[in-house]
């Protein structure tokens, strides 16, 4: 039998490693009620701005008011504070760490699959929660916005004062959106890194959450300007700036390049430990 033969016979076909991935990921019952948790926030901030009754204003939830095109991106920059990272540190947390304590781990690191395959087989379920969660909030928000808060005719009414037609809008929607994943990917780069070094799912959750909010205090000290940018958390604010006419780039460029640099970082570290553990 030829060495190709051979490693036909024992490789696991990709796409039936990355399907039963996705699978084992939302079927988790701690998935499916998180996911509903998302969708429960634009709803919420919604609610909560009608009953207020409040009159378009300068900040991000005051302009949710008739305006109801703002409410996903609102949504998003809320979340992305600390639900959604709790989100994907949580999926991380379960891709590794969960594995090991649970001792399936090492059936995987003994079965046909290669460890840099096992790698990106983790990272996708990671990268598939990070954009279902941030797609289920955009949407909610997309709909609670027209239908609960209601708009001028579906448009959107800029902070800068202009308005747009409703594809522009649902345009700036999709971009926060897609902006939203690339910083999570880099959250969940990081997780799957510490994930891989522990057997225990609550350390991984403690080291991301703790790290956000230290990055968040750090950023928030002004003797402390020279961090900003290497904290990945200092530009998760810009994700407002497609409710700008123009938009400004200059925040969101900046965020993706730190994002893509700490899950570049992230996926190393990960790659180099599964490389070399047991299990």
């Amino acid at each position: 039998m030829t060495t190709a033969a051979l490693v036909e016979r024992t490789s696991a076909p990709a796409g039936r490693l990355l399907a039963a991935e996705v699978r084992w990921v939302l079927r988790r019952p701690r998935t499916l009620v998180m996911l509903g948790l998302f969708a429960l926030v634009p709803i919420l901030i919604a609610v909560g701005v009608v009953v207020a009754g409040r009159e378009p204003g300068g900040g991000l939830i005051s302009s949710i008011a008739g305006n109801g095109l703002v409410l996903p991106v609102a949504a998003l920059t809320l979340t992305l504070a600390l639900l959604l990272p709790l989100a994907v540190a949580m999926a991380a947390a379960d891709a590794i760490a969960g594995e090991a304590s649970h001792g399936t781990l090492r059936g995987l690191l003994i079965a046909p699959v290669g460890r840099v395959q096992l790698v990106g087989m983790k990272a996708f379920g990671v990268l598939v929660v990070a954009a279902v969660a941030t797609l289920v909030i955009a949407v909610v928000g997309v709909i609670a916005g027209l239908v609960v808060v209601g708009g001028a005719d579906g448009s959107l009414v800029t902070l800068s004062g202009t308005t747009l037609g409703l594809g522009d809008a649902l345009g700036r929607v999709g971009l926060a959106a897609l902006w939203t994943v690339g910083q999570l990917v880099a959250v969940g780069a990081i997780a799957l890194a510490i994930s891989s070094f522990t057997e225990h799912p609550l350390v991984v959750l403690a080291s991301v959450l703790g790290g956000v909010i230290v990055f968040g205090v750090l950023s928030a000290i002004p003797a402390l300007d020279w961090l900003q940018p290497y904290l990945l958390t200092s530009g998760w604010t810009a994700g407002a700036d497609v409710l700008r006419d123009p938009m400004p780039w200059g925040d969101l460029g900046e965020s993706t390049l730190r994002a893509l640099c700490y899950a570049a970082i992230g996926g190393g570290v990960t790659t180099a430990r599964m490389l070399t553990r047991d299990a």
